[in-house]
């Protein structure tokens, strides 16, 4: 009886003598190809969305309908007022995202929470683990941060890192029970994250309706805002926060390419069974990744609550917690990935802002757009289709007898 042989996947062969290590930059070829051509057809929707939106655009296509005899000048209107409002649409994105100084520093401080929420769902990932409960990670930090940041009056430097550390172990608390229940209950960790989301939020408007909570003369449920000693500073007119997201990204990268916690989440996200077999505590992994991963959602709300918003409410994620999910995925999981996942929708969120208000594009546009993006990413054997990126199969020809040696 022959042993089984392991999956072509798991098969990672050595590098030989001599052999140039491109050959690791070659294998991503394909998936940077495919994810650029998703943002060019997610783009390329958009467009046609904002073009038979457009009102001049819709006035042409009735008078098109109602005097056909006219077809080549209500079609060159169409044509033309389409190409305008594209061209409209666009370049207020670009210009609100990348346009000035400020406009790319509203671009990089919306990003930076993007990419740590997003670091927190790739690690889980890795560990074969889905995290959607990153808002509820983020809220639990955004309220244990606030109070400390509103209530305690310590040096400056001392105040904020006591601030970012409350909102970090809350929310690696917060997380580390989803792994907790995963790991002694088998409960799915989807199910878990989906009902302490739900936690999280009354948990918050609880605490924000006590008098310790409450800012004073306001009936709003709404706390103080933290002092000034507890906000991220600016360094060279930039948030703090950016610097801190990039080097979280290294920090995930090392964790996960180059300690033992690592290659166990590693090995475990891609089989438990096999894991379990050579000596892993699965129950630690699980813990472990759970627990960073809510860690990692605590900074990304720090850097909301303690430089951007600086007050707690029930609303003080937005839709930080579930872009993250979008996030990880358009970055193949991988730190690197979402990084530039993480850049691409800030300067989505900041150049929609401009669509709206210079070119009167709705900002439900953008949403459709990010959509769109992870769609397409989402079906690589469709983006190959379209982009005839599928190597075509030779036709097969007869030969005579004998031709082959």
């Amino acid at each position: 009886m022959t042993a089984m042989s392991p999956a072509p996947e798991a098969i990672v062969p050595e590098p030989e003598a001599g052999e140039p290590k491109a050959r690791d930059l070659r294998s991503w070829l394909p998936t940077i190809r495919d994810t650029v051509v998703a943002i060019v057809l997610a783009l390329a929707v958009g467009a046609f969305l904002i073009a038979i939106s457009d009102d001049d655009v819709i006035e042409a296509i009735g008078n098109l309908f109602s005097n056909p005899g006219s077809f080549f000048v209500y079609a060159g209107d169409i044509l033309r007022y389409s190409v305008r409002a594209v061209w409209d649409a666009y370049s207020a994105l670009v210009d609100g995202a990348v346009g000035s100084g400020s406009s790319l520093q509203r671009t990089l401080e919306r990003s930076a929470p993007l990419i740590c929420a997003g670091l927190g769902v790739t690690i889980a990932f890795r560990a074969g683990l889905f995290n959607i409960g990153a808002t509820g990670q983020m809220l639990v930090g955004a309220l244990a941060a606030g109070y400390v940041g509103f209530t305690y009056d310590l040096p400056p430097g001392i105040h904020l890192l006591a601030a970012i550390a409350a909102g970090l172990v809350a929310s690696a608390i917060w997380g580390g029970i989803v792994g907790v229940l995963k790991a002694q209950t088998g409960a799915h960790e989807v199910i878990t994250t989906i009902m302490l989301n739900q936690v999280a939020r009354f948990t918050v408007l609880y605490f924000l309706a006590k008098e310790a909570f409450q800012r004073p003369g306001s009936d709003n449920l709404l706390s103080p805002p933290v002092a000034d000693n507890a906000t991220y500073p600016t360094l060279f007119g930039l948030h703090l926060g950016i610097p801190v997201a990039l080097l979280a990204a290294v920090g995930v990268w090392w964790l996960l390419e180059r300690s033992r916690l690592g290659f166990e989440m590693r090995a475990v996200g891609a089989s438990p069974e096999a894991s379990r077999t050579a000596g892993m505590s699965i129950a630690k992994v699980y813990i472990a990744t759970m627990a960073i991963a809510g860690l990692l959602s605590g900074l990304a709300i720090t850097m909301t609550m303690l430089g951007l918003q600086q007050s707690v409410t029930d609303q003080v994620v937005g839709s930080v917690g579930f872009d993250a999910i979008t996030v990880a995925l358009l970055g193949r999981a991988t730190p690197f990935g979402t990084v530039l996942a993480g850049l691409l929708f800030g300067a989505l969120s900041a150049g929609g802002l401009g669509m709206q208000t210079s070119a009167g594009v709705p900002p439900e546009l953008i949403q459709v757009v990010q959509a769109l993006i992870v769609l397409f990413v989402a079906a690589p054997a469709l983006i190959r289709g379209l982009g005839r990126f599928r190597r075509r199969r030779k036709p097969a020809t007869a030969e005579p007898k004998g031709a082959a040696a």
